[in-house]
Parts: structure tokens; sequence; C-alpha cells
């Protein structure tokens, strides 16, 4: 017998080839390969005879080959394989094509088992590119189905790699359910009770063979529950070990907060102020590791200045991560505008260079001199892209790290930095997004923070004016946007970036920043065409440019200054790259290929205009025609609350797409599931309960084995 950690090489047929197609799909142990479930299942479970047969059926038949050869298509250029296949009832041709090796396989005299749907040849009913199963071997009794993996039942499809098929999965999956110990059951007794979940054993016999399509319906919930459960205790755990770390303790000086809020040239909204003295309480009381969602437009910066400058103001530095060079350079001007009257340290470190803000005054500074600062001990506000997670980049006194739109930078980069500091104290933390997570998911990716909600907008905003334009639409809202800019107004163009790119699944974690990197060859071209086609063709008379991330950065900031100062009209740029920029001036977000994007997404396009008193609009612009995504698009037409559209989002594309790409690491059985708001309470709360009962685990020894294994699997991945 073999044990779930042993080495798949150990299953019968497993060599060197085989081992690497594997790898490919992070099959490296028997366990790995019994926790690779299938996607779908294909219903074989029709057994019929010949002479029953009826066109446009799925079914399985049995027989014995009469006839078999290869010919070559001369006009296609591939291998077609005709067999004639006789159960006594009557016969019947099947084929499959560029499969010569089947000859080998099928011979004369062979009894078969086939499955596939029913077509028609002509007058004649044949099988095309049928599963096949010898059987010649197995007594024909009335249990003799049952031996049976690729035909005539429930068959399992699994998700495949080059080189490796599901037939392949299949075999070895059956041969390993055969000879390795099945582990006894380590979900608590109570749970699978409550849930009415099925137990390990037979969970992962009917997940991948099963009796019948409850059954593997009811696997899935079992291992869903499984997969959401352990990932739960890993969180709660985690934040419940961050609250016994050493922490810095920051002065909660409420005269400080007062003089910040009153100094600023506009009111804070109630969220705002609610958020800033949530956050306040918590520097001063706990470690800190919190979420901070907010509307486009909501002030989430604003508050994380507020947290800076009491954090500077208690002899701590503080450390911002901007996702671009672009967006960096934005919250330095924020930073500086807002604490000048404070007499604050601000430094700005890109990949560019360094500059730095103090007592009134601004210079360049070369980067060692600023590295010089940052490993002293004077208190600092350094903002930056990935560039300050550099290996040469040690914070002596880190205070407070904040994460701009956190999905993109992964889970690694986030623990780099807040490691690279030589105080034992661990840093706060303080990530925000502009996607509005909803609580499935906040809690399934991030239930290791707390959460901070900022929903409302400052009330001197207008309603965002919201189109879909269809093709025949296109010359009227070109007139109308020349205009708008006749006015005095400006214009965004997002170009598209399809989400399925070329990147290897194995290489995406979370949206981090190689994955952002590699996708931008593909926004590039996109941003060119249609920067020709509106500066040539559709506003000749108007200045138009262009902004990518393949730019250098001086070039980046003399289009971004000019555009401020309004020496352009009209910029054509990526989707990813700048879409955090805030130009006052600009009244028209304009969306090419809006139905490549989620709504979420969308949402925070448009978002990037209506940011002063102006009337502001955003065009969506979409070829596909198709009544799902008339229908998905025009909900942002319905729809101004960005939690809402969230909700619609997260339903419609599922929670892979929704964060930006699909999450590495985790099934897709359980990605799916995250839809289901009662499942994943359900969940944290049975979790929250256990450890309750006994943070050690120790009552359940047999979970806690498996708890280690999730947790040793997550550190790697």
């Amino acid at each position: 017998m073999f044990e779930l950690s042993d080495r798949v090489s150990k299953l019968k047929g497993v060599g060197p080839r085989y081992l690497k197609y594997l790898e490919k799909l992070n099959i490296n142990t028997i366990k790995d390969l019994l926790w690779y479930f299938p996607f779908r299942y294909e219903d074989f479970s029709q057994i019929k005879k010949i002479d029953e047969l009826k066109e446009g059926e799925t079914v399985t038949i049995y027989g014995t080959i009469s006839k078999i050869s290869l010919r070559k298509s001369f006009r296609k250029k591939m291998f077609i394989i005709e067999a004639i296949v006789s159960d006594g009832s009557s016969t019947i041709k099947a084929i499959w094509f560029n499969q010569p090796y089947l000859l080998k396989t099928l011979k004369v005299n062979t009894t078969v088992s086939l499955s596939s749907k029913v077509k028609k040849q002509g007058k004649k009913l044949v099988l095309v590119s049928p599963a096949y199963e010898i059987i010649s071997q197995q007594p024909l009794d009335k249990n003799f189905f049952d031996n049976l993996k690729h035909t005539a039942r429930l068959v399992p499809i699994y998700p495949e790699t080059k080189g490796l098929t599901s037939r392949g999965l299949r075999y070895l999956i059956s041969q390993a359910l055969k000879s390795v110990a099945l582990p006894s059951e380590y979900l608590p007794f109570s749970i699978l009770k409550k849930y009415q979940l099925l137990p390990l054993k037979i969970a992962l016999e009917q997940i991948h063979f099963p009796d019948t399509l409850t059954l593997a319906q009811k696997a899935k919930e079992r291992f869903v529950f499984e997969s959401l459960f352990l990932s739960q205790l890993y969180l709660l755990k985690l934040k419940k070990q961050t609250l016994n770390l050493d922490y810095p303790k920051i002065n909660l000086d409420v005269e400080l907060l007062k003089s910040f809020v009153s100094s600023l040239p506009f009111n804070l909204t109630q969220d705002q102020k609610k958020t800033l003295w949530e956050i306040s309480k918590n520097l001063n009381q706990s470690p800190m590791n919190r979420l901070l969602e907010g509307e486009v437009g909501s002030g989430k910066t604003l508050v994380a200045i507020g947290a800076s400058l009491l954090v500077y103001k208690s002899d701590w530095q503080v450390a911002y991560l901007a996702p671009t060079e672009i967006l960096a350079m934005q919250v330095y001007e924020k930073y500086k505008s807002f604490l000048s009257p404070f007499k604050v340290r601000i430094a700005l470190l890109t990949s560019s260079g360094a500059k730095i803000f103090d007592d009134g005054l601004e210079g360049k500074i070369s980067k060692k001199g600023l590295l010089r600062i940052i490993s002293s001990s004077l208190p600092i506000i350094v903002i930056g892209t990935h560039a300050l997670i550099q290996k040469n980049i040690v914070f002596e006194k880190l205070g407070l790290v904040i994460i701009d739109e956190q999905h993109r930078f992964g889970v690694e980069q986030r623990k780099k930095i807040i490691k690279e500091t030589k105080t034992k104290k661990i840093p706060h933390v303080l990530s925000m997004t502009a996607t509005p997570i909803p609580r499935t998911l906040a809690l399934a990716f991030y239930g290791d923070l707390d959460l901070s909600i900022i929903r409302e907008l400052p009330q001197e905003r207008k309603k965002i004016i919201t189109k879909l334009v269809l093709p025949e639409e296109r010359e009227k809202v070109y007139q109308f946007i020349r205009n708008e800019v006749l006015k005095g107004r400006q214009v965004f163009v997002i170009c598209p970036r399809i989400e399925e790119t070329e990147v290897e699944p194995e290489k995406i974690v979370a949206y981090d920043l190689l994955t952002y990197i590699e996708k931008l060859n593909y926004e590039v071209k996109a941003v060119k065409k249609e920067y020709q086609k509106l500066k040539e063709e559709i506003f000749p008379d108007l200045k138009v440019e262009m902004l990518h991330g393949k730019m250098k950065s001086s070039e980046k900031e003399e289009i971004m200054k000019k555009f401020r100062n309004n020496e352009i009209n009209i910029l054509v740029s990526t989707s990813v790259v700048e879409v955090g920029i805030d130009i006052l001036n600009a009244t028209i977000m304009m969306i090419e290929g809006a139905e490549h994007f989620g709504l979420a997404q969308l949402h925070q396009f448009r978002g990037r205009v209506g940011r002063f008193k102006y009337q502001s609009y955003c065009f969506l612009f979409t070829e596909n025609l198709s009544k799902s995504n008339i229908s998905r698009l025009k909900s942002l037409e319905k729809y101004d609350d960005g939690f809402k559209l969230a909700e619609i989002d997260l339903s419609l594309r599922g929670p892979g797409q929704f964060l930006g790409t699909k999450q590495s690491g985790i099934p897709d059985l359980v990605m799916h599931s995250l839809i289901k708001k009662e499942l994943m309470e359900n969940v944290y709360q049975e979790a929250k309960k256990i450890l309750e009962t006994d943070s050690t685990l120790k009552k359940w020894p047999l979970l806690l084995k498996a708890f280690n294994e999730f947790t040793e699997k997550a550190r790697r991945t």
C-alpha cells in the first residue's frame, strides 16, 4: 500500500515523461493526484443495443470489432481510423481522427465498450471519436460495468495539459484509489452531521467515479467545505498570531488629528472620519493588519495620509507602496500638499530616481542618500513602487506599511517589505483597494485582515452619466466628445486587454507585478493602434497622446505633466497601468472593447472622471451585441454603487476573473463556490468556533495533521 505523502512516481506507468506533465499540473504526491478534481462529467451511463440507437443521443454500446482500417485524408492531411463493431443486434461504424496508434490497441475480435454521441453519416449512424475500453478479458456478468472507468458511467473530465489527458488521469487516479491507505476522517463529526457532508473516503470515490450526479455534487460540497474550512483556520490563526506580536505603539494624538482635519480645504465625509478614527485606535491598541475598501474617489488616500501623520509624529517611519510610478508620483504630491503645514519629511523613491520634501523645501536626493536616511532612525514617509522592496532597502524603524491597490502585489512581495526592518517590532499594515470586494471573497482571501469600508462619496460630486455605445452610435459620440473638448474639457481613452493571456497558469500568483509586466506587451499594441486611429482619423485637429507601461519614466512624467496642464486633449492609456490618475478637468471616460472588462473594473475606470464640479460622462464602446453582454454592460447605466456592481460581477464572472486573474493554489470548484454567501459565512463561523474551543487544535489530532499539511502547502505557493 502507498501513503498519501508518497511521490506520484511510485504509481505504475509514471515514468520521467509523465512525471513532467504531472508536475505542470502541480501534482507531485499521491495526495495531490487524489485532490485533483474533475471540473465536469460526461454522462455515458445510458447503455444500449446498436439496433436501439437514435441520432443525437449520448450512449454506451459494447460489442466486438469485426474490421478496422487506417486511411489518410489527403485534403485535410489527417489519419482516419474506421472500425466496424457488432453486438449481435446490428453493426455500427466508429471513427477516430489522428490516432493511428489505436491500430495496435483495437484489433479485430477485440470486445470493446464505446461511448459517444450518435451522429449520422449519410443515411447511416456512426460513433465519432468515441471513448473506448477493452473488456474482452472481463466476464460479462451483471457487475462488469462497475469496473469500467472511461465508458458506461459518469466519466470525470479533468483540467488537462499537453501530453496528459483525462483518460491518463483517470487511469492513475483509479490505481491510486485502490492502492493507497486513505486517511481517517479529520473533519469534526459535529460538522459532518450538521451540514450533511460525505465522509472523506466516500467523497474521494464519488468525486472521481460517481454513481450518480447527485453523489458527485455531494462529494464536491464536502471538498469545498473542507478547503474553505482549512483556509479559514489558517487565516484566523494568522490573525491571532499577529495580535500576539510586538508592534509599534502609535500615540493616539486626538489634537493632532483635529488639526489635520481642520487644515483640509474641504470637509471629510462621515465614512472617512469614522475610518480614520478606527485606524488611529488600531495603531495605538494592537498590531494592525487592515483592508480598507472604498469607492473610486471616496478619499482612501486622505485617510492613509492622516494615519501616516500619526505614525510620523510618533517617531516611526512609513512606507507607501503604489502599483505604478505615475501613481507613486501622484500620491507623493498629495502627501506634500496635505502635510506641508506639519513639517513632515516625505520622499519619493522609484526605479528612475528619488526626491525629498523636508521642512517645506523639495530637492533631488541620491538613492544612496535616501537609503541612509531610511536605515537611520529618522522618521520619514517614503512613497514608491516595488522598488521599495529591493534587498538593499532596510528600514530602521518601520511603523506602517500602506499597500495601494493591494491585490496587485503578490503575497510574497507583501511579506518581504514587512520583514525588511531592523526593529524587532512588526509594522502595522494598511492595504487599500478601490475594488469593492463582496464579504464572501473578503473572508476567503483576506480573513486575517480587519475590514474598513468607505461607501460615501464627497457631497459635491455629480453622478457620472454612463452610456453604452453601439457601433451605429459611434460618430454621434465622437462629435459629443469633440464638443466637450472645445469647452475646455479633457478625455481619457482606455484600451482593452484580454484577461486570458499567454501567461502560464503556474506563474500567476494573485495579481503580482510579474504577471502585470507580462501583460503589458499585449496592451502596448492595443494602445498604439487606438492612438493612431484617434489621432489620424477621428480627431486630427485635437491634441492626442498615449501612455503605456513600456515608456521611460521621464516620458510618462512629461505626458502626465502636459495632461494636467491641459496641453493634451485626449489621453489614450492602457487599462492596467494608469487607472488611478487624478485629472480634475477630465470629464469623459471612453472605454474601447468594454466587453473585455469586469463591471468592477469598468466602475473603477468611470471613477477617474467626475472628480471636480463639471458634469462627467462614461462611454462604453462594444462590438459584442450578444444579449448577455448588452445586459451586463447596461448594469453600469443603471447602478453607480460599486458594491452592488461587485456583487453582480461576482455572480456573472466568478471569483477568479473578478479578482483580476485566477488565484494560484485554489481549486476551480472552490473558487466557483465562493459565490454562495451562506456557505462562506457557515465555514467562517465553524472555524471561529473550533479555534475558540481549542486554538491549538490538539483536541482534534487528525484535523491538526490535515491543517499542518495545508499550512505547509500554503507557504510553498
